[in-house]
C-alpha cells in the first residue's frame, strides 16, 4: 500500500467499503429469505399435521378409520414434493403417499407429544420433515405416528441463484465504486496537483505566482493558503538575498578599489619613505573597514543560523550606558551633542552582545542628532520586561522606510554613501542581538523625535540592591 498512489488507495477503499455494505446487506437478505422459506415450509408441514390428526380424531369406529386412507390421498392431490407415512401403533405402515418416498431418516415416533423436526440431504435432493404422535377416536386411544417430509431442493436452489447473483452485484459494484471514487478523488485533488504543478515549476524569477485561494474543498484550502505564504516568504527572502548580494559587491568595491588605486599610484614612481608610509596607513584603513565589515557579515550569519548562545549573567544595562558615553564623550563633544541617560534596569544575557547593541544604537543616534540637541537613553522595567528606549531629535522618517530600517545594508536615500559611517549593517546587528535574546525591537518617528526601543525578557533576572540603589537619572 506504501507504493501506491492516494488516488489508488481512496479508490481501493471506496471498493473495499462498498463491497463490505453489500455483503452485510446481502447475508441480512438471505437470512431474511432463508428464514421466509423455513416459515412456509413449518405453515405446510404444520398444517398437513393438522389435517392427519384431524381426520384420525374423527375416526370413531373401525370402518370410518378404514376410509381414511382414500380421504387422504384426495384431501393430499396436487402436493407435490411432500411425502405422508402413517403408522398404525405396532409400527406396521398404515398410510403412505404415492410416487414419493418417505426417507427412513424421519424418526417413528420420538417424542410423539411434542413432534420432531429433521432436516436431511438424500443426494441432490434436500428435505425438511416432521414426526408426530396422532390420536384416533377409537377406545382406548392409542396413538399411530404421523411422518411428514418436505422437498425442499427448489428453495435451495432459489438461494444457491440468490447468492451467485449477490456475488456478482457485489463485485460490479466494487469495480463501480472504485471507478467512481477515482474519479471522486482525480477532481478532489485538482487543488493538490495544481500545487505540485506549481511547485515544480518554481524559479528564483517565479516566486510572484500565486494558487487561488478560493473555490478550493475546505480541507485544501488551508494548504493553499500555507503554501502561498511560504511563496510569500520566499518571495521576500529570495528579494532580500539579492539585494544583499548587490549590496555586498557594492560595499567591497569602494575599499578594494581605492586600494588598487592607491597601489597603483604609488607603483607608478618612486617615492620617499614617508610617501609609503602614508599609503600604507591609507591602505590600512580601508584593510580596517573591509575585515569590520566581514565581521558583522559574519555576525549575522551565524545569528541567522542559531549560533548565537547568549550568557545568563546579570547585566547592568545602566552601568554599559555610562560607559559608552565616556566611550562617545568626545565625538559627540565635537558635533555639540549631548547625552543623557534616565532610569536603571539589569536583564540577563551577553554582556559584550548587549553593549554591541546599545553601542550601535548611541552611534546611529548621535550621527542624526543636529548640533546643540541631545540624545537621551531611558530604562523602564515592569514585572516582566525591561525596556530600552534610544531617543534623538531630527528630521521624521518617511514611514514607508520603518520596516525596512533593520535590513542589511538598506538605506533610506539610496543615493546617500556613508563615509565613515560603516556599511549599514549596525541596527540589523541590533536586531540579531535583541531576537537572539528573546526580545523585540521597533521604531517610531515623528517631526520631533526618533525613537528606539528595545524591548528584553526579565525572566529570572534577579536585580541587585545596588543596582535598584543607583541614581535614576544620569547626565553627561
Amino acid at each position: 500500500m506504501r507504493s501506491l498512489s492516494l488516488t489508488t488507495r481512496l479508490s481501493l477503499l471506496f471498493a473495499l467499503c462498498t463491497a463490505s455494505v453489500l455483503l452485510g446487506l446481502g447475508w441480512v437478505v438471505a437470512r431474511s429469505v432463508e428464514q421466509h422459506f423455513l416459515e412456509l415450509d413449518r405453515y405446510e408441514i404444520e398444517g398437513k399435521l393438522a389435517l392427519v390428526r384431524n381426520l384420525l380424531a374423527k375416526a370413531q369406529t373401525q370402518e370410518t378409520l378404514d376410509t381414511l386412507p382414500r380421504q387422504l390421498d384426495e384431501a393430499l392431490v396436487g402436493h407435490h414434493g411432500l411425502a405422508v407415512r402413517v403408522l398404525a401403533p405396532d409400527g406396521s405402515p398404515w398410510f403412505a403417499t404415492g410416487g414419493v418416498h418417505v426417507p427412513a431418516a424421519l424418526p417413528g415416533g420420538a417424542d410423539l407429544a411434542g413432534g420432531q423436526w429433521v432436516a436431511w440431504q438424500e443426494g441432490e435432493r434436500s428435505f425438511r420433515g416432521l414426526s408426530a404422535g396422532a390420536p384416533t377416536g377409537l377406545a382406548p386411544a392409542v396413538p399411530y405416528v404421523v411422518s411428514i417430509a418436505l422437498d425442499i431442493s427448489h428453495h435451495q436452489r432459489f438461494l444457491a441463484g440468490f447468492r451467485y447473483t449477490l456475488a456478482a452485484a457485489v463485485a460490479l459494484a466494487a469495480l463501480a465504486a472504485a471507478g467512481l471514487g477515482w474519479a471522486a478523488t482525480q477532481a478532489g485533488l485538482r487543488p493538490l496537483r495544481r500545487v505540485t504543478a506549481l511547485a515544480a515549476g518554481l524559479e528564483a524569477s517565479g516566486l510572484g505566482a500565486r494558487l487561488p485561494e478560493t473555490r478550493v474543498p475546505a480541507e485544501i484550502q488551508a494548504l493553499v493558503v500555507a503554501f502561498n505564504a511560504m511563496l510569500a516568504r520566499l518571495e521576500d527572502s529570495f528579494r532580500r538575498l539579492s539585494e544583499f548580494s548587490s549590496d555586498i559587491a557594492h560595499e567591497l568595491r569602494t575599499p578594494v578599489g581605492n586600494l588598487m588605486i592607491q597601489t597603483q599610484v604609488a607603483l607608478s614612481s618612486a617615492r620617499d619613505i614617508e610617501k609609503y608610509r602614508e599609503i600604507l596607513y591609507s591602505n590600512l584603513e580601508e584593510y580596517e573597514r573591509m575585515a569590520k565589515m566581514i565581521g558583522d557579515m559574519l555576525f549575522l550569519a551565524q545569528a541567522d543560523n542559531g549560533l548565537l548562545k547568549p550568557g545568563t549573567s546579570v547585566v547592568d544595562l545602566a552601568a554599559e550606558v555610562r560607559d559608552l558615553f565616556d566611550c562617545f564623550d568626545a565625538w559627540a563633544e565635537e558635533r555639540g551633542v549631548a547625552l543623557a541617560l534616565d532610569g536603571t534596569a539589569a536583564v540577563p544575557g551577553d554582556r559584550l552582545m548587549l553593549r554591541r547593541a546599545l553601542n550601535n544604537l548611541l552611534a546611529n543616534a548621535i550621527r542624526h542628532t543636529p548640533a546643540g540637541q541631545g540624545v537621551r537613553v531611558r530604562l523602564e522595567t515592569d514585572a516582566e520586561v525591561t525596556r530600552v528606549m534610544v531617543e534623538n531629535p531630527g528630521p521624521a522618517i518617511p514611514a514607508e522606510h520603518l520596516p525596512r530600517l533593520f535590513d542589511r545594508f538598506y538605506r533610506v536615500d539610496p543615493a546617500r554613501r556613508r563615509q565613515g559611517e560603516g556599511a549599514g549593517l549596525g541596527l540589523a546587528i541590533v536586531k540579531s542581538i535583541c531576537e537572539t535574546h528573546g526580545g523585540t525591537i521597533g521604531v517610531k518617528s515623528d517631526d520631533q523625535v526618533t525613537s528606539f526601543m528595545l524591548s528584553l525578557s526579565r525572566t529570572s533576572c534577579p536585580t541587585s540592591p545596588a543596582i535598584l540603589a543607583a541614581s535614576s537619572t544620569t547626565s553627561t
